[in-house]
This record gives C-alpha cells, structure tokens and sequence, in this order.
C-alpha cells in the first residue's frame, strides 16, 4: 500500500496534465448552452461513465495489444510520446472558440471521447500500466475522473471566477507540461534502447 502511495504522483500528473479540464471547460460551457441544469447533469454523467468505461477496456487490453503486436515498452514510449507532443503542440496553437455544436449526444461524443479521455489520455494510460502497474493507474484515473466531474458539475462557477482569460492560460500551461512529458517519454525509451544495444 504505501508503494502505491509513492507511486501515485507518478501516474496522477500525466493523466491530469493530458485530461486538461482548464482547455475542456470553455468547451463544455459552450456546447452545454441553453439547456437545463438537470440536462446538463445528465450530459455530465454521461461523459463521466463513457470516459470511465473506454479508460478501463484500454487498462485491461494494454498489454494484450503489447503481445500481439510484438511492441516494446520502449517503442511505445517513443511512439507515444511523439503522439503526445502533437496534441500537445496543438492544444498549445489551437482557439477554443468556433467549435461548432454537434448533433450526437454531447456526452458521449465528445465531451466524453475525446475530449475528456483521447488519444492523448489513452496513450498515457497504456504507458502508465506497462511502467507502473494497474492499480496505481487505475486510481489516479478514477481521481482525474472524479476532478473532471467536479470541475464540470460547476463548470459555470469556475469559469467566472478565473474568467474566460485566466481558463485559457492554465489550459495552455497544461499543454505545454504535456508537451514536456512527451519529450520525457521520447527521450527514456531512446536512452533505453541506446543502452539494450551497446
């Protein structure tokens, strides 16, 4: 147990860093608009049980598709930090306005996927098993989970406290600690390649 405990910052970050609520909120507010509080609590439930479920499958097939496919953990350290660093890169570029408002249930798609667990996340889960183990992973994303529900729950509240700037600026923070770890990421699974092979 206290292994775990040491263990758990070391899954939390990446997860939090990659779920980036700071960019999901403006999003959220502005896809949830005009409805009902009861709606947008069901919205907020739906997104939360979609993300959770897809999170888990990926937990419990990760290192199946590890066998299959004849990967490393090195060769998805590189390859996922390449993916990481792109949408890190364009979380960092991108406006958060202009999105338009989609036609499927909004909780599921995508405020649950992919805006609350995508590429990003799930990349990171699957490196955080192999390195980690499952359990510390799974807590630290039932976590980041239950702090998304939160912060969605009073997404209004928050956005007007930091207000529409402030929101901004921390989302943009978070891309780039994303941005950092996927270069962290890169550069051990080439260190360990480097040393397999010396």
């Amino acid at each position: 147990m206290k292994d775990i405990i040491e263990i758990l910052p070391n899954t939390f970050i990446p997860l939090f860093v990659a779920m980036n609520v700071f960019l999901l909120l403006p999003i959220f507010v502005s896809m949830t608009e005009g409805i009902s509080k009861n709606k947008r609590r069901e919205v907020v439930r739906d997104s939360i049980v979609t993300a959770l479920i897809v999170s888990i499958l990926f937990v419990a097939l990760g290192e199946a598709i590890f066998r299959i496919l004849g990967i490393t953990s090195d060769d998805f350290k590189i390859a996922g930090g390449i993916v990481l660093l792109i949408f890190a890169v364009h979380d960092l570029t991108q406006r958060m306005e202009g999105r338009s408002k989609p036609d499927l249930k909004v909780g599921v798609v995508p405020i649950g996927v992919p805006l609350i667990v995508g590429p990003a996340v799930l990349t990171n889960i699957l490196i955080l098993v192999e390195h980690y183990g499952i359990i510390p992973t799974v807590i630290s994303l039932v976590i980041n989970l239950f702090i998304v529900w939160i912060s969605l729950v009073n997404a209004e509240r928050i956005m007007h406290f930091f207000g529409k700037g402030g929101i901004t600026g921390i989302g943009k923070v978070m891309a780039l600690l994303l941005a950092a770890i996927a270069v962290m990421m890169m550069r051990i699974g080439i260190e360990n390649i480097i040393r397999q092979n010396i």
